[in-house]
């Protein structure tokens, strides 16, 4: 099943996602709907209703923990719930600009690379990399975060440059163009 944004909701209902959780996520959508849009526009072949429900579940295993295992967490809870694994894999994928293996197995995370591969993935991840709380900011400042972290920066900015090569534009000036 690919769900719905009203089973999205319901399901965020179900696991006592905050407001906070469900406004982030839903302006994560609506960055998403924006690039797959425009992907579609552009002859690429994006599942865009995956996409969107990934987007608006990225954040579900946060009411489970707050920390970089929300992931796999959310991932796990929607597989249960039945989710097809499309949407499940996005969710799994999305923290940071992706999880190699190797950085998994020092996490102590389930086995598994967690790089989103698949467009419908990394117009997710970017989306949400794009997204503070439920405010669309500018890409340097991810950037920055990820530098004050001690994060991946050069995935991250890879991260853009696929999405920036599948669209044949700067996915944050079509962003900022169209929100």
């Amino acid at each position: 099943m690919i769900p719905d944004e009203r089973q999205s909701l319901a399901l965020h209902q179900k696991y006592g996602s905050t407001e906070r959780i469900v406004k982030h996520c839903q302006t994560v959508t609506r960055v998403s709907a924006i690039l797959s849009d425009a992907l579609a526009a552009r002859g690429k072949a994006i599942d865009a209703r995956a996409t969107l429900a990934g987007a608006l579940l990225h954040d579900i295993g946060r009411t489970r923990t707050q920390t970089i295992e929300h992931g796999y967490v959310g991932a796990s809870m929607l597989e249960q719930e039945g989710v097809d694994g499309i949407v499940v894999e996005i969710v799994r994928r999305h923290v940071g600009a992706g999880i190699s293996s190797e950085e998994a197995a020092s996490l102590g995370f389930p086995r598994g690379d967690y790089i989103p591969r698949t467009l419908e993935q990394k117009v997710m991840c970017f989306s949400d990399k794009m997204v503070s709380s439920d405010t669309v900011r500018p890409f340097e400042e991810e950037v920055d975060r990820f530098q004050r972290k001690g994060h991946d920066v050069d995935r991250l900015k890879k991260l853009k440059e696929d999405v920036a090569e599948a669209l044949g534009e700067d996915p944050e000036r079509l962003i900022f163009s169209t929100s």
